[in-house]
């Protein structure tokens, strides 16, 4: 299947079908945004059926590594109208020539984004990467927020996850001959759990370049690669990382504090038992948003895929 014939949208009967959500599917399409420096910022767009320019209520930033479709079946079983972004770097938005894909270079084209395609704030709901660059976006735009939703991560966890693991993941080579060897590839790094749940993910975050070969679509790859195959590139990268570690931490907890205290509807950490936020860092957090809800579920980090029925629902008992 080439890039030209495949619809992204093309997955949403099975994975309705798979949930036992009724119908009738939402209208989806892409979105692009061109930002001043000429990037590129990507986004899928959904709507009811009968209502297709219906403006987004929500709005969905994912994680490292993903993309915007990682929120389909929440999408669907949240049931309103929704908007999800790739983050540069990630999905159909552009790359960052200085691979910086922190909360706070991110959130500027987000805040962007949320501009050009809604018309009023947003339960804005981010998990591990995006749920630390909603965070900045409530902070330094929180008339464009409602509520804000953290889905496994606090300031300080690597909000890449297991770090190890995904670095000898995406540490391969850059391009490969079909997605099916990525498919395999993700399997036997026990990712993407039944077959055809990984070859739908595969589908959707890789791209077949002009020359047939077929690529990641996020840029960590690219950047775990090289620095794999420069270590003095990869210690150099780790010890400016730690150095600056502590300042971003606290600028993070800073935004959270923020949020908390001028978004209207609050701030709600959602953690997965088998997540990355442990019991310490969820005391943590309560203890410096004590208006805050902190909500844990059985699930691990991935809520949106793991649990997406139930996340769906207790989005709408937040904007409730």
């Amino acid at each position: 299947m080439t890039d030209d014939a495949f619809d992204e949208f093309s997955f949403l009967p099975e994975q309705a079908a798979d949930n036992d959500l009724p119908g009738p599917l939402p209208h989806g399409e892409r979105r692009e945004l061109t930002l001043s420096d000429g990037r590129v910022l990507s986004a899928l767009r959904y709507a009811p059926a009968d209502e297709p320019d219906a403006v987004p209520q929500v709005t969905f930033l994912h994680g490292a590594g993903l993309n915007a479709h990682t929120w389909d079946t929440t999408i669907l079983a949240l049931g309103l109208p929704a908007l999800a972004i790739d983050l540069p770097g990630h999905g159909d938005s552009s790359w960052r020539d200085d691979a910086a894909y922190v909360a706070s270079t991110l959130a500027p084209d987000v805040v962007s984004g949320i501009r050009a395609w809604t018309d009023r704030p947003q339960l804005l709901v981010g998990q591990s990467l995006g749920g630390l660059t909603a965070a900045a976006v409530a902070a330094s735009a929180p008339d464009l927020v409602r509520a804000l939703v953290v889905v496994d991560i606090t300031p300080g966890i690597d909000p890449n996850g297991n770090a190890q693991q995904i670095a000898q993941f995406f540490a391969g080579p850059t391009d490969w001959a079909s997605r099916d060897e990525l498919v395999e590839r993700a399997l036997s790094f026990g990712l993407g759990g039944t077959r055809e749940a990984a070859t739908r993910g595969v589908y959707l975050n890789s791209r077949i370049r002009p020359d047939g070969r077929v690529e990641w679509k996020h840029h960590f790859a690219h950047v775990a690669n090289a620095l794999a195959a420069d270590p003095d590139a990869a210690r150099a990268t780790a010890e400016r990382q730690n150095a600056v570690g502590a300042v971003l931490t606290d600028a993070l907890w800073a935004d959270l504090g923020t949020a908390a205290a001028e978004v209207p509807g609050g701030v709600t950490l959602i953690r997965g038992d088998r997540g990355y936020v442990t019991d310490d860092e969820a005391a943590e957090f309560r203890r410096r948003l004590p208006a805050a809800t902190v909500t844990t579920v059985p699930t691990g980090h991935n809520v949106q895929e793991e649990i997406p029925v139930r996340l769906g629902g207790m989005l709408r008992d937040v904007l409730r």
